[in-house]
């Protein structure tokens, strides 16, 4: 139906003629002359309609926006003076011989060039959002992130395989979504979380280079970077050890940076561990971005008067660290960051403003520098750097707390005062503890998977001293993003049965949950391991996006809920019955 695309055509095509179909993006009644820029995936061309051609003048005063058109004419230089540098094919413009109305349109519920409109809208009418020049070129650039993955793994030996999407529930993190079976009344599947104990068993297969680009399914609570359904780039190798996988892995991102973006990332990429990253940063996924850290003070704090920060530093777990703003703060700004830091479960931030440094105490400014005597101010200055006109803030408390509000205040502090430098900051984080613990059910849980192999000589560990066992797990991480996680895997049944046995899964539960993949390491397991990749989440990097969902074609909403085709809804009576499940509370109306 059409020679060539909108966005195409160029001053090559002058004096050639062209048909074109697209949807009017705009049309202008200029006197007389009639101008229509139609759209197509590639961009826009001007096409303008004349009087002296009658019929297509005459269709072309019908058109309204985003009416279907098919339009064949010829190529031509724009006047001088009226060429667009902003388009592709901004240099000419296509004089209408014909035009055709393909398919009328009802005046959509909103401009496309609208930038001011609320997420319910666009999610409610996405197909429309969709059209919109932004979501056209992030739906493009998701389709090449994936084909520059697939290029670099097919090159490296690796096989795309499937795994099932109705699977069997096992505990993984967060909720299954769940599937009734019809045919096995009271018995569910599962939707997977993510293909791990599938991509294990393929190892064990012998297929030894294995990827998929992936839906996973978790029930849990949303935010900007999480969806209910998601995308993973799902890897996994035998014979590979942790650097050798890390290698593979940082090339592949590597390559795909160059590739969709022309952007060259460092090589090596930096490493850090999972406990200087918690220690400098208050984060496992820092944004190495901001050149703001998290200064140790603990040990200075535990003879001072100043009952908080001894206290902290006394307490067992306990932190007291400072974190150093080089940025003019109004009394309010600062007042409103205890608030702030409350939602992390900090109890007050105190702080130092810096008058003079070489005046201690009169030169700072602050209710805790009484309370704090002169060699501690000292120290606390050297050790932050703090110069005139700095402010120094205070975390003391649990470790978690202390990292976490003060974690939260450093990226806080840097969008705020502008700090963040630009550019591509990818890192490895390393080397994280194997367990952590479950305060509400006084137990250690698995922090990355159960399935997670620990480091060389700390397998003792797992039944000794748990909170000390270090995991072969690794995160990747970009501009304070985690884009993957992953592990070497147990392939070793005893250690596997100690790591049960340390998260307090009984031989029974073990053999009821995971039987299956326990059955099939006794054959010869090999030595594996591999990583999960967010698709989403590197495509929203790379498009400068806010949120996932702007790189999603259908994403749900932060209730979970699809407001494009009204999902999840009601059923009706007779497809429960067929299930076996009546319902406890009957659903909204």
């Amino acid at each position: 139906m059409r020679t060539h695309y909108c966005g195409e055509l160029n001053a090559a095509l002058v004096d050639r003629t062209v048909t074109l179909c697209g949807w009017a993006h705009r049309r202008r009644d200029h006197g007389g002359v009639i101008f229509i820029d139609l759209r197509d995936r590639e961009g826009l061309a001007q096409v303008v309609c004349n009087p002296d051609r009658g019929e297509a003048f005459a269709t072309a005063e019908r058109v309204r926006g985003e009416f279907v058109l098919r339009v064949t004419g010829k190529v031509r230089r724009r006047p001088e003076g009226s060429a667009n540098p902003e388009l592709r094919s901004g240099e000419i413009e296509v004089l209408a011989h014909e035009v055709e109305i393909l398919n009328p349109a009802v005046p959509p519920p909103f401009q496309l060039d609208d930038e001011n409109l609320s997420e319910i809208t666009r999610l409610t009418h996405r197909v429309i959002d969709l059209r919109r020049e932004p979501m056209q070129k992030n739906m493009r650039l998701r389709y090449r992130v994936a084909m520059a993955v697939r290029a670099y793994l097919d090159a490296h030996g690796f096989i795309d395989i499937e795994t099932p999407m109705l699977t069997r529930s096992t505990p993984e993190g967060a909720r299954d979504y769940l599937v009734p079976s019809r045919v096995h009344p009271g018995e569910f599947f599962a939707l997977p979380q993510s293909p791990q104990l599938f991509k294990q068993l393929l190892m064990v297969a012998g297929f030894d280079r294995y990827y998929q680009i992936v839906k996973c399914f978790r029930d849990e609570d949303l935010r900007a970077d999480r969806q209910p359904e998601f995308t993973q780039i799902d890897v996994e190798t035998s014979f590979l050890d942790e650097r050798a996988i890390q290698d593979l892995m940082e090339g592949l991102i590597r390559d795909v940076f160059r590739d969709v973006l022309g952007v060259e990332l460092p090589n090596p990429f930096p490493r850090l561990a999972y406990a200087e990253a918690m220690a400098r940063y208050g984060v496992d996924k820092p944004d190495l971005r901001i050149p703001l850290e998290l200064i140790e003070l603990t040990d200075l704090m535990r003879t001072v008067d100043f009952k908080v920060f001894r206290q902290a530093a006394a307490l067992a777990g306990g932190r007291v660290a400072a974190l150093k703003v080089s940025a003019e703060l109004t009394r309010k700004e600062i007042d409103d960051l205890t608030p702030f830091v409350a939602t992390y479960g900090a109890k007050g931030l105190a702080y130092i403003k810096v008058n003079d440094r070489s005046k201690i105490p009169e030169g700072l400014q602050s209710p805790i520098v009484k309370f704090l005597p002169a060699d501690v101010l000292r120290q606390t200055l050297e050790r932050t750097g703090a110069q005139n006109g700095d402010l120094i803030f205070f975390g003391a408390d649990k470790a978690a707390v202390v990292n976490a509000a003060l974690g939260a205040l450093r990226v806080r502090m840097a969008q705020g005062k502008n700090l963040v430098e630009q550019g591509w900051r990818p890192l490895w984080v390393l080397d994280f503890p194997m367990f952590e613990w479950n305060e509400e059910g006084k137990r250690w849980s698995a922090m990355h998977h159960p399935f997670t192999a620990p480091k060389d000589g700390h397998d003792n560990l797992l039944e000794s001293d748990p909170a000390r066992a270090l995991a072969k797990g690794y995160d990747m991480v970009l501009n304070g993003w985690e884009i993957g996680g992953g592990s070497i895997r147990i392939h070793r049944a005893e250690v596997q049965a100690k790591v049960f046995k340390a998260l307090g899964i009984s031989d029974e539960e073990a053999r009821a949950k995971f039987g299956f993949l326990l059955d099939n390491l006794q054959y010869g397991a090999p030595p594996h391991g591999g990583i999960a990749f967010g698709l989403d989440r590197i495509v929203a990097l790379m498009a400068g996006a806010d949120s996932i969902r702007d790189v999603i074609a259908f994403p749900k909403t932060q209730r979970a809920q699809d407001l494009l085709v009204g999902a999840p809804s009601a059923v009706d009576e007779k497809q429960l019955r067929e299930l076996g499940i009546r319902l406890r509370e009957k659903p909204k109306a």
